[in-house]
C-alpha cells in the first residue's frame, strides 16, 4: 500500500513488484493486488494487456478504517476508548480533541 500511496497515479504489477524492491515474485505481488482490489482496498483498470492499481483512499483514511474496524470488535466500547485514550501522546490527545471540536460545530 504504501507504494501506491506514493504514486503520482496508478501503477502496473511489474513497477509495484520493482519499487518493493524486485524480491518479491511478480505472481505475488499481482495475487495481493488482486486481493486488496477485492476487499476495495485498491481499485484497478485495464491498460491495454496491464492491470493499473491505486489506493481507492488516502493513507490516513484507510488507517482510520482499521481503526474503526478494530474498535467495531469491542465488547466494551468505552473501555477500549478509555484505554487508547491513556495510551496517547498529549499532542495526539490534543488533536484527537481539536477534530472532535471541529467536527461538532
Amino acid at each position: 500500500m504504501d507504494v501506491l500511496w506514493a504514486a503520482e497515479g496508478p501503477l502496473a504489477v511489474r513497477v509495484v513488484a520493482e519499487r518493493l524492491g524486485g524480491e518479491l515474485a511478480y505472481t505475488t505481488v499481482m495475487t495481493v493486488l488482486d486481493r486488496l482490489a477485492g476487499k476495495g482496498s485498491v481499485t484497478r483498470h485495464r491498460e491495454g494487456r496491464a492491470w493499473l492499481y491505486e489506493a481507492a483512499a488516502p493513507k490516513e483514511a484507510f488507517l482510520a478504517e482499521l481503526m474503526r474496524d478494530a474498535l467495531d470488535q469491542a465488547g466494551d466500547r468505552g473501555a477500549v476508548l478509555a484505554h487508547f485514550a491513556h495510551m496517547v501522546s498529549e499532542e495526539d490527545a490534543g488533536a484527537l480533541r481539536a477534530a472532535l471540536r471541529k467536527d461538532s460545530r
